[in-house]
């Protein structure tokens, strides 16, 4: 017996109101092992597999399962991967089940197995037909027995499961009510095992707390192969599905969905919606390039300056990192004079995006001068640096590929950092070099 924290998966062995590793506050829950886990039994156990030479091991070929969705075969790194284990995580009405659901009903030629433990069949086939999709190779399924999932499983032979969701999920032999922490580690532990001795690609669908994090403990992040964060606020059109952890593939990979009638959409252009194309001048807004895993996007950057009214000046960033904003600003006021200390900056990334490219330094210290001076900078320039403490400018990964993309969007000049090497290859678009923040200020003057 072990109090366990919900939040880090540290274990105490009796119970405390904070705990030590994470400094969360009433996340310690009891946890109760069984006798038959003890060490001693298991170390009788026979090893299954014997120690190779690492050059001896042939590595696996298994061929993805492509989707029609590209934005889900991006965020996967090429594709779904068989036997691997994937889980989806989000705020409650955000889209999971929707978007597996789409997924499983477009994968024609695979055999698809997906498993409710919240919702009815009869709930599932009108958001189905909602959808307006259908396939003949998609079955459903109500069951939260673990013993009986894996016994469809056996018997359907599935290319892929879907499992909504795993905190639903119990294992009859183990302690703990539906949701618990033992629960959820001993049903993720014998799915991952099923997984990788049958080769079925497994889909978890999990829920999060009201901080923002997947709910149970940390061992569940660290046990799967990949993990997806669906991100969005609800009233808004767009989501987005952000690679955190990938096993096959690199992480930070986004793909951006627009939310219709007939379900999530895949956006083929997303640097288009992140820019809202106005046609008339309007001072404030700088347009900048982020890397979200291998894609560039050209994003607006937004900024209202205003004089402060009270003692404490206001600086307030929505989508973006604020302990940088005020990097940012105190490195303006430094090395370019301008009056901020008294004044109340408030910054968007349009689009709902959140970003912590550092490659939007520039674009934003130019839409707060723009803000200040109230002098409007042209729709067709971007801006693309990130900026030192002593505001200078400096190089970002990739910069081919952003350039490349604001050319393609019709920029007809980019600011960049000198380069150490001349670029690789020439673009359709005017490359003009900065090497400090003070003379790019200067372009406003």
């Amino acid at each position: 017996m072990a109090y366990v924290c919900t939040n880090c998966g540290l274990e105490y062995v009796k119970w405390q109101g904070k705990c030590d590793g994470c400094k969360e506050w009433n996340r310690l829950t009891l946890f109760t092992t069984k006798s038959s886990t003890k060490r001693g039994i298991m170390e009788n156990q026979p090893a299954a597999n014997q120690p190779k030479r690492l050059d001896e091991i042939q590595p696996t070929t298994n061929k993805r399962l492509l989707s029609e969705d590209a934005e889900f075969n991006r965020v996967l790194g090429g594709g779904i991967v068989p036997g691997s284990l994937v889980l989806l995580g989000g705020e409650p009405g955000i889209g999971k089940s929707t978007l597996l659901l789409q997924i499983a009903l477009q994968l024609k030629e695979a055999k698809v197995l997906y498993v409710s433990g919240e919702e009815t069949e009869s709930q599932i086939k009108i958001r189905a037909s909602r959808l307006g999709l259908s396939s003949t190779n998609c079955f459903l399924v109500q069951e939260c027995a673990l013993v009986q999932i894996l016994n469809h499983a056996n018997d359907l032979e599935p290319t892929l499961l879907v499992i909504d969701s795993i905190q639903t999920l119990y294992a009859e032999e183990e302690e703990g009510g539906i949701g618990s922490i033992n629960q959820i580690k001993a049903c993720t532990t014998r799915l991952l095992h099923y997984a990788k001795s049958s080769g079925v690609a497994i889909f978890l669908i999990g829920h999060i707390n009201k901080d923002g994090a997947l709910a149970g403990p940390k061992l569940l992040e660290h046990m799967v192969d990949t993990v997806l964060q669906f991100e969005g606020d609800k009233p808004c059109l767009y989501r987005m599905v952000r690679t955190i952890k990938n096993r096959f593939g690199p992480t930070s990979e986004l793909g951006i969905y627009e939310m219709k009638v007939s379900g999530l959409h895949g956006v083929k252009n997303p640097s288009s919606i992140l820019l809202s194309g106005q046609d008339y001048a309007l001072s404030g807004i700088a347009i900048g390039s982020c890397l979200e895993g291998t894609r560039p996007l050209m994003v607006e950057i937004q900024a209202l300056v205003t004089a402060t009214r009270y003692g404490h000046p206001q600086r307030n960033a929505t989508g973006y990192d604020p302990r940088r904003l005020n990097m940012l600003l105190a490195v303006l006021e430094k090395r370019t004079g301008l009056r901020l200390h008294d004044r109340d900056v408030f910054l968007n990334i349009t689009g709902g995006l959140r970003v912590d490219d550092t490659a939007l330094d520039l674009a934003i210290c130019m839409a707060v001068v723009s803000a200040l001076k109230d002098k409007v900078l042209s729709n067709l320039k971007c801006f693309i640096a990130e900026i030192g403490l002593g505001g200078e400018l400096r190089n970002v990964q990739r910069m081919e590929y952003r350039i490349a993309e604001a050319a393609k969007l019709g920029f007809k000049e980019v600011f960049i950092a000198p380069h150490p090497q001349q670029l690789a290859q020439s673009f359709d678009i005017k490359i003009t070099l900065m090497s400090n923040l003070k003379e790019m200020v200067g372009q406003l003057n």
